[in-house]
């Protein structure tokens, strides 16, 4: 594994790729190496198991696992590895919208902490390992307040564009 491969994108089918893009996109924008693979907590548990019990010793620092329905991923692996896991509930088609996945995900019990972001909210998932690697990186540091600084001049941008308007 490369050295400047820090954070683990996995999720349960290549179904769930399309929002996990947004984890990919964000720590591309951020400057954080990733790698991104299928893992499935109830079709390939020894791989889910190999992935999660190496994952620290190949130099991962965090693991963004995103399921959905049952979305035993994150949790699974969280019970394996000493890595930090932010779980990212999909919402799927065998879904009961989404709900099952948040609560599957969100639910951990004491002692298996999963951070768990919003319904299909892979680029919050992106952006918080940004900021756990980030309080060990002074590069990434500095590209996450580059990065809020820009949301926050979006928002006054739009904010006086508002002001200025007619109602």
């Amino acid at each position: 594994m490369s050295a400047n491969i820090q954070v683990g994108i996995i999720m349960g089918s290549k179904s769930d790729l399309p929002i996990m893009q947004d984890a990919v996109n964000v720590l591309k924008q951020l400057g954080v190496g990733f790698e991104v693979t299928i893992v499935s907590a109830h079709r390939t548990p020894q791989r889910m198991f190999d992935y999660a019990e190496q994952a620290a010793d190949r130099g991962l620092k965090v693991i963004i696992a995103g399921a959905g329905g049952a979305a035993h991923l994150p949790g699974m692996v969280a019970s394996i590895t000493h890595l930090p896991v932010i779980g990212v509930p999909v919402k799927s088609s065998n879904s009961i919208d989404g709900w099952d996945s948040v609560l599957s995900i969100l639910q951990m019990p004491n002692g298996i902490p999963v951070a768990t972001v919003a319904l299909n909210a892979a680029k919050n998932a992106g952006i918080l390992a940004a900021q756990i690697i980030g309080t060990n990186d002074d590069s990434i540091a500095k590209n996450i307040l580059a990065f809020k600084k820009d949301l926050k001049e979006t928002v006054e941008k739009t904010a006086s564009e508002v002001e200025k308007m007619k109602f």
